[in-house]
């Protein structure tokens, strides 16, 4: 499997699509329409699977190693960003055995605090941008805002796509601003596009989008922005695995995904982690190429796996209050 740094701008197979606003239109337009009611059967259906006792402590360690832990506030202090990078690196600092998660995610005005507390660990760097959470603003000020996420230190930047001018149809506006948010990110940094799937509306925009994505360079998507209502579904998430194998198969091109916000237990991310192995297979169980954007999902599956361990419920005192 080869695994890219980043994913190339259109990719050759599908490079004509992006020649002009028709091309792109009559491609997004022409992608198979979604069964909504098989989709979301299909995602239920695999929700339900049992998962024994061992498979149950190996999944949790995956999912621990897959949690791109966030702080997006206001408030945020870099007291507190230190403190959740301590966190990322020893999630359990009672047991040594347990994984790192695989990002600290934070605005950019605190990626360089992040960057210390995190240093000389495996642990990454992600920083939201682009006008985040709402991305309306001038594509110099989203692009201002990219620039100094990376040059402090970033390793991946997660960016918010134009929700408005796609819904408008302005297909091209979007693929635009990604390409140029791609070219800033440079090698220095992954990019993660976010579509905010709870303002699609339809899973044919859903699908639309993460193609858009895709095309423009993305080496992730990812769901949502965990500040509206609806985020991450295992039926959004699903239809967007399903993306990212076809895509590949169509490119040989890989392209990770990150469901993000709404997932808080462990049961949660195992569902999720079926889901992945069921549709985009062995090849994206691998937190190069999946992720969960969550804050409050690291501390269950803390409490589970020291169950798991020890026979007994440790309860919320076992854990730290982000």
């Amino acid at each position: 499997m080869t695994m890219p740094t980043n994913a190339p701008t259109a990719a050759p197979a599908l490079t004509d699509v992006t020649a002009s606003d028709a091309a792109l239109r009559r491609f997004l337009h022409g992608l198979p329409g979604v069964d909504a009611v098989g989709l979301e059967a299909r995602a239920a259906t695999l929700g339900t699977r049992s998962i024994k006792t061992t498979a149950k402590a190996y999944a949790i360690d995956l999912a621990i190693s897959m949690v791109d832990l966030t702080t997006l506030e206001g408030a945020d202090t870099p007291g507190k960003v230190r403190a959740l990078g301590a966190k990322a690196v020893r999630p359990d600092p009672t047991d040594r055995t347990a994984p790192a998660t695989a990002a600290v995610c934070v605005y950019p005005d605190m990626v360089a605090v992040a960057k210390e507390a995190v240093a000389g660990s495996a642990v990454k760097v992600a920083s939201v941008a682009t006008a985040f959470p709402a991305g309306r603003a001038a594509l110099d000020v989203k692009l201002a805002d990219v620039r100094d996420a990376v040059a402090a230190g970033a390793d991946e930047v997660d960016m918010v796509i134009d929700r408005g001018a796609f819904l408008a149809g302005r297909y091209m506006k979007v693929y635009d601003e990604i390409v140029a948010v791609r070219e800033t990110c440079g090698t220095a940094a992954r990019l993660k596009v976010i579509f905010e799937t709870g303002e699609l509306s339809t899973y044919d925009n859903i699908r639309r989008a993460s193609w858009l994505g895709m095309l423009a360079g993305a080496d992730f998507i990812k769901t949502s922005t965990g500040k509206v209502a609806v985020n991450a579904t295992p039926a959004n998430t699903l239809l967007m695995l399903e993306a990212v194998r076809d895509f590949r198969a169509q490119t040989g091109v890989q392209v990770g995904v990150k469901p993000a916000g709404g997932i808080r237990t462990s049961k949660d991310a195992i569902k999720f982690l079926v889901l992945v192995n069921e549709t985009a297979g062995e090849d994206w169980l691998d937190n190069h190429w999946f992720r969960f954007g969550a804050s409050s999902l690291l501390n269950d599956l803390l409490m589970q796996r020291q169950k798991l361990a020890t026979g007994r419920y440790s309860g919320p005192d076992y854990v730290t209050v982000d």
